[in-house]
């Protein structure tokens, strides 16, 4: 019986094995992806505002290659 408990834990510590470890004052992965977003529309955001004073000051507008491709 205890050979069978032993197998048993073994069998469940492969399957479920225990998450590494990580310091509480590391963010979670959830933030780390927040903030990658938050910056992406705030690099977004100042784009089209340059965009947007250039047209304004009557100034040909060039737009980022990459932009290009997504519009």
């Amino acid at each position: 019986m205890e050979r069978q408990n032993r197998a048993m834990r073994e069998l469940s510590r492969r399957a479920f094995p225990e998450p590494p470890v990580v310091p509480d004052d590391a963010p979670a992965p959830i933030d780390q992806a927040r903030v990658q977003r938050r910056r992406q529309a705030a690099m977004t955001e100042a784009a089209a505002l340059r965009r947007a004073r250039d047209e304004k000051a009557g100034r040909e507008v060039s737009v980022p290659r990459r932009l290009e491709q997504t519009a």
